[in-house]
């Protein structure tokens, strides 16, 4: 079980929504399993259907987290019309298995769905939330 501060959890769904109908994306970053800063990213792809971090934020924030001696506790992208469950695309491109990946879900966008997963070499396993 994971836990995380509502906050997180609320700022990806406000990303998310400001994106819309674009997927939007971002990290999650701390210590030892614990989120300490949250990272809006832009998406360079701008599209509905996938997402790419920024190349420059991306080397922008990974060095600010390695200089702080934090690691990418989480990546979240959202998915406008689709459930939270990662695409055979974001399954592809997982390139973090020590990180979680958060999915957040408008598809019903009055009640927002976001959920985590651990995807290590393909394979995709749901990590439950505690949401604190």
């Amino acid at each position: 079980m994971f836990r995380i501060e509502k906050r997180y959890i609320d700022d990806m769904i406000a990303h998310a929504r400001e994106e819309a109908p674009n997927e939007c994306c971002g990290f999650l970053a701390g210590k030892d399993g614990r989120v300490l800063q949250f990272y809006r990213g832009t998406n360079a792809e701008q599209s509905r259907y996938r997402y790419e971090v920024d190349s420059d934020e991306l080397y922008r924030i990974h060095r600010e987290c390695e200089e702080r001696g934090w690691e990418f506790v989480g990546i979240y992208h959202s998915h406008p019309s689709t459930e939270a469950y990662p695409s055979p695309t974001d399954v592809r491109r997982a390139s973090w298995p020590e990180a979680l990946y958060f999915v957040v879900s408008l598809r019903d966008s009055e009640n927002p769905d976001v959920r985590a997963y651990r995807i290590v070499d393909g394979q995709v396993s749901e990590e439950e939330l505690e949401i604190v």
